[in-house]
């Protein structure tokens, strides 16, 4: 599993790749777009950006999976979206959206986990590691 230095090195060296690229690269990863998750920190209070990538979409929200590779804990981004759900998100080196995050119910999770992994199966692999249920997280543009 991936410490969580090794989770932050892989972050900046994402942001440096956007940043040395102009933004051309590095706003897709493994054939999925790649966002920018602002969260507000759950114990600080501070924002909190990490990248993603969003392996589907349902309606208008965006899916992103909070495997955080398989480990036996939530990673950290999730807790603080779970202790406040309003966060922002960036696109294609867009301008940031206010979203709304939510875990999908258990209902949206049994119809979003088969299109999550038919095309990305590092998923499956990630759940066959960690007895917990891996989150589905659902961001919707507030309106």
């Amino acid at each position: 599993m991936p410490s969580d230095l090794q989770l932050k090195t892989m972050n900046f060296v994402h942001r440096a790749l956007l940043t040395v690229s102009f933004g051309r690269i590095g706003w897709k990863a493994a054939g999925m777009p790649v966002l920018e998750l602002t969260t507000v920190g759950r114990k600080s209070g501070e924002p909190r950006s990490v990248m993603l990538t969003s392996p589907v979409r349902s309606g208008d929200s965006l899916v992103i999976v909070a495997s955080r590779g398989g480990d036996d804990h939530h990673p950290a981004w999730f807790l603080n979206l779970q202790a406040n759900p309003e966060v922002q998100v960036a696109q294609q080196g867009g301008a940031k959206q206010s979203m709304l995050a939510r875990v999908a119910t258990a209902d949206e999770r049994a119809e979003l986990w088969p299109k999550v992994i038919a095309d990305q199966k590092r998923y499956s692999d990630y759940q066959s590691k960690t007895d917990r249920e891996i989150p589905l997280v659902l961001l919707t543009p507030v309106r």
